[in-house]
């Protein structure tokens, strides 16, 4: 695709073919974790759950297919991306590259970036065609002004420490009257445990403490961490970034669907927003 460039020397320790050694998990908790430890556990932990997590999941993201969240909205359905026909797009976060090889399937021109050697190893293995990238979502290695739409769906940005930067860096990249489209975990969902059962459903923590929840290993190293941060502060976020929200999506769970996963539920969903999705226009 036109626009990517060599990726540069990673500030990070972003885009090593192996994945440093990991230790057994000893603790999970909530505590502050700076960008550098963010990616090098991230990276790590996709790494290693790339196979076992497409396997589980592989009946809820389909083959070739991009889908907004566990509720099951898909694009073919919501079209918020808008015609992606003759388009270049670029994926942020998109893990085994299922929505790219939608939004290929929808004839756009698709790059697909991810963090994670091993998730990008398995959408390559699908589609050895596909244009994937290993890098930080934080530092594209994409020449401005290159695409025309962005898209992530659960992807990056609930894993990152800079989602300022992730916002800027897609501003950056995107031609002036591009949409940046992107779902995550609905905000509201970190004041209750995440437990698809009854005990999901009662608040435990406060909505407005934006300590990360890290898992920990022997050594004291970061072995994964999420990010979290008001509905507010994400409206602040891309607005600053030079953005205009022009639709904020909270899907209801649809009758009938009896799908678990992870903290997301029949039970949960019916009571709880589980995922948002913000559809952004660059202006200028």
């Amino acid at each position: 695709m036109a626009g990517v460039t060599t990726p540069p020397p990673a500030p990070h320790d972003v885009g090593g073919d192996r994945a440093p050694a990991r230790s057994a998990l000893a603790a999970v908790g909530y505590r502050p974790v700076g960008a550098p430890d963010t990616v090098r556990a991230n990276r790590g932990w996709w790494d290693a759950a790339a196979p076992g997590y497409l396997a589980e999941h592989a009946g809820h993201l389909g083959g070739r297919d991009l889908v907004w969240g566990p509720e099951g909205v898909r694009e073919a359905d919501a079209r918020l991306l808008g015609d992606v026909r003759g388009r270049r797009v670029l994926e942020v976060g998109c893990g085994a590259a299922q929505g790219s090889r939608w939004l290929e399937d929808a004839g756009a021109d698709v790059v697909g970036l991810d963090l994670s050697a091993g998730m990008l190893a398995q959408g390559r293995a699908e589609d050895p065609g596909l244009v994937l990238v290993q890098a930080d979502a934080a530092r594209l290695p994409l020449a401005d002004r290159c695409v025309d739409v962005a898209v992530s769906a659960y992807g990056a940005l609930p894993f990152t420490a800079e989602p300022e930067r992730v916002h800027a860096e897609v501003a950056r990249v995107l031609r002036p009257g591009g949409r940046w489209v992107f779902s995550l975990t609905h905000p509201v969902r970190w004041a209750f445990p995440d437990d698809p059962g009854e005990a999901g459903l009662r608040a435990t923590s406060s909505y407005f403490d934006t300590t990360p929840y890290v898992e920990t290993g022997e050594e004291g190293e970061v072995l994964y961490a999420e990010h979290h941060r008001t509905l507010g502060q994400r409206v602040r976020e891309v607005v600053a970034a030079g953005f205009r929200l022009v639709d904020l999506v909270e899907p209801r769970w649809p009758p009938g669907r009896e799908v678990v996963w992870g903290g997301w539920s029949p039970l949960r969903g019916r009571l709880l927003p589980g995922t948002a999705v913000f559809v952004c226009v660059l202006d200028t």
